[in-house]
């Protein structure tokens, strides 16, 4: 079954490539006979208050969007709103630990850039795995000079 999915950050109020993006995913599945998400990127409140997302959920439905799962509809994977999901975060966190995919990074961002050159057709970087394989001593060592990224 297909399933589209639109994903705004609500950080002010609709704009054209929101809609436009919405429409297309709306339209694919439609068209599919499949189903469409609606799932609020609201994690960095200072930025998304509930007062932008609220009005484009009002603009959504007045260009005659739907959606099957989300904000007021409701679903199997809810809750919706990003801000909602922090508790399931640190599961997973021990999950990808306990399988020992998990392990500090001592890059600044200009360092993973650099070392991603060239990149990728579609500007997307590549992370080289310099962290990856630290032994513990080497950790330890570049923890004195810098904290990894959280």
């Amino acid at each position: 079954m297909t399933v589209g999915r639109f994903a705004p950050s609500p950080s002010g109020r609709i704009h054209l490539g929101n809609i436009l993006c919405c429409l297309l995913a709306w339209l694919s599945a439609r068209q599919k006979g499949g189903t469409i998400v609606l799932r609020i990127e609201d994690l960095d409140t200072a930025r998304c208050p509930m007062r932008y997302a609220q009005q484009m959920i009002r603009d959504l439905r007045w260009l005659g969007l739907d959606w099957d799962q989300g904000p007021e509809v409701s679903g199997p994977n809810k809750p919706y709103f990003q801000s909602q999901r922090t508790a399931l975060y640190p599961a997973a966190l021990d999950r990808l630990e306990a399988q020992g995919l998990v392990y500090p990074c001592f890059c600044t961002r200009a360092e993973l850039h650099a070392a991603s050159a060239p990149h990728r057709e579609d500007g997307l970087t590549v992370y080289a795995g310099t962290c990856r394989n630290l032994t513990p001593a080497e950790r330890e060592e570049r923890a004195m000079r810098r904290s990894p990224a959280l």
